[in-house]
């Protein structure tokens, strides 16, 4: 039927109508919250190109967690930024490293959040690069031992989740093996099965420290124009072990985020990055857009790709908006 006897404007007409027939629901338990730990005391530094978004000394993390489980966020994802940096990035698999010491913090202040830990070697080496180097390129093989060390010395502090997040080939495998060999059979691996070498990262290595001191990461992260594969890899991670598999950025790749959830029956999660929350921020500051509004649809557009989790800076903002 057509106009007249079609009006899909009644649908529309009120906010009660509009929930009562919405196709696709954002809710807090799909957010997932990102937080840089930082060595030393008393240190809560804004990010400036992220705002809102702070460096925390592992007391403060402590209190931010806390006010996102009050805010019914389920689960934090963990960043480290250590005391001093090495080639190996040591920091990384220590049992007294700065995600390990944050990790015992949170699950001793709020046991039942869910802990995430981001597995990867850039925030800890002195040259930036994801793993260990043979020259001017990164060793794949090499750096796989050191990222299943990193997992394990997560789980043995007590995360929940470990997040690979390196782009090396098959290190889901070699996490995988390691966590069991060491008990940690009950310890899921959240894998950045297809993470992009674009350009929304900036405001991330700001707050991490973590550009890359020569080169980039085009050698080991995801040639933009690729989606095929996308799919060779998500299919990858899965049969190495992965329980969720993860889109990063999330905006420009939502046609990703479809077709990996067309594709896959496990839980797939998109991380909305750093240069996605700055330039809302930036754009609302300047009075361009309503930065709640945009940040809002952005999230609901990545849900209703296909993502059942969403990694996001914005998490506390959207928790409380939807909370009303």
């Amino acid at each position: 039927m057509g106009f007249p006897e079609c009006r899909p404007r009644r649908l529309r007409r009120n906010e009660t109508i509009r929930r009562m027939v919405r196709e696709t629901r954002l809710s807090v338990d799909d957010l997932v919250y990102p937080l840089f730990a930082i060595a030393g005391k008393g240190i809560r530094r804004e990010v400036p190109s992220m705002p809102g978004v702070f460096n925390l000394s592992v007391e403060n993390l402590v209190k931010e967690a806390r006010e996102a489980a009050r805010l019914g966020i389920p689960a934090v994802l963990l960043f480290g930024i250590p005391a001093r940096k090495d080639p190996l990035g040591k920091d990384a698999y220590s049992d007294r490293g700065i995600v390990q010491t944050a990790v015992r913090a949170i699950k001793d202040a709020v046991p039942d959040l869910i802990v995430i830990t981001d597995v990867c070697l850039c925030e800890y080496t002195s040259h930036g690069h994801c793993g260990v180097l043979k020259g001017r390129e990164v060793d794949n093989d090499a750096t796989l031992e050191l990222l299943a060390a990193s997992a394990v010395s997560h789980a043995r502090a007590g995360a929940d989740v470990v997040a690979p997040s390196d782009m090396m080939d098959g290190r889901v495998g070699v996490i995988r093996m390691a966590l069991d060999a060491e008990g940690g059979q009950g310890v899921s691996i959240l894998s950045y099965a297809a993470k992009y070498a674009g350009a929304f990262y900036g405001p991330f290595r700001e707050a991490a420290g973590s550009a890359p001191s020569f080169g980039d990461r085009r050698s080991y992260q995801m040639d933009p124009p690729n989606v095929r594969e996308a799919m060779r890899e998500v299919a990858l991670d899965i049969s190495e072990g992965a329980d969720i598999v993860m889109v990063k950025p999330a905006l420009s790749y939502l046609d990703v985020v479809c077709r990996v959830r067309d594709a896959f029956d496990v839980p797939v999660a998109a991380y909305s990055v750093s240069g996605e929350y700055a330039m809302v921020k930036a754009a609302s500051k300047l009075g361009w857009i309503d930065g709640d509004r945009a940040m809002m649809e952005i999230l609901v557009s990545i849900r209703r790709a296909g993502a059942d989790l969403i990694v996001t800076y914005a998490a506390k903002d959207a928790a409380r908006a939807l909370g009303r």
